[in-house]
């Protein structure tokens, strides 16, 4: 199953004005329009992801190039790994992820699952980190890879850190596609299933997003008390079952979630 897209900004989100520069919301456009599906393409390709005209898409492209973010043999275009140097200014400007990870690699290594932590953009959750175990999905996830927020376990704790009216507007504006037969797409379900994160401070979600797969999630909060991320634990349901995730691998998550929250509180 592919990850999701990029969604368009919910209610809310800040709009074209005054202080909004098109050229370069423009020129992200593009270089979002690459991707493990597209990674080289035609600059009439470029243009028709984009919505831009040609000779728009070929002055973007061209400056991108460059500046070294695109590189091509004059017919494909591609990304050039200085594109990371953009997703690595967000990873070293946070904290967080350098006191996460070893915490993270000791979850992973007691509970032999595969171990994630993720942020919410939009209807989406985009991972962070990422420690595998096993290979659990049909997709290779990575730092930067995105999911659907409604129904994965890391999606459920963030959006539960809402206010309901928000969370209930990024689930509305979500496209709730059934990808297994166990996917909730009922939006009142779906709300009521948030509560529940909130009320109980972790999700569970079983074989909602691919078959197979089932995970766990719990909030990891600064030091004011806000959920700034989600981390989780994935495996395989025909070797963890709800009851096992929920007896056995919920305690040590949630154990190192506290521990991630108070180093990023200085305790």
């Amino acid at each position: 199953m592919p990850a999701s897209s990029s969604q368009k900004p919910t209610d809310g989100a800040p709009r074209p004005g005054d202080s909004y520069v098109q050229s370069f919301a423009r020129g992200l456009e593009v270089i979002r329009s690459f991707s493990a599906a597209a990674p080289q393409q035609t600059l009439s390709e470029v243009a028709a992801r984009t919505g831009l005209t040609r000779a728009g898409a070929r002055r973007i492209l061209l400056t991108l190039q460059t500046l070294g973010y695109v590189d091509s043999d004059g017919k494909l275009f591609r990304l050039t790994p200085r594109i990371l140097d953009l997703g690595f200014a967000y990873l070293s400007s946070m904290p967080i992820w350098n006191l996460a990870e070893p915490v993270m690699e000791q979850l992973a290594e007691q509970v032999q699952e595969s171990c994630s932590a993720a942020v919410l953009d939009g209807t989406d959750i985009v991972y962070v980190l990422r420690v595998a175990t096993h290979k659990i999905m049909s997709i290779s996830l990575g730092a930067g890879s995105r999911l659907p927020a409604y129904c994965t376990s890391m999606g459920r704790v963030l959006l539960a850190e809402l206010p309901e009216a928000e969370a209930h507007a990024r689930l509305e504006a979500s496209p709730r596609t059934a990808h297994t037969r166990h996917t909730v797409t009922d939006l009142d379900t779906l709300m009521a299933r948030v509560r529940k994160a909130r009320t109980q401070g972790w999700a569970l979600v079983d074989q909602e997003l691919e078959e197979g797969l089932i995970s766990v999630a719990a909030p990891i909060v600064d030091r004011q008390g806000r959920v700034i991320a989600a981390l989780n634990v994935s495996g395989q349901a025909n070797r963890t079952s709800a009851r096992v995730m929920q007896g056995e691998l919920l305690p040590p998550l949630l154990q190192a979630a506290r521990r991630i929250s108070a180093l990023l509180s200085g305790r």
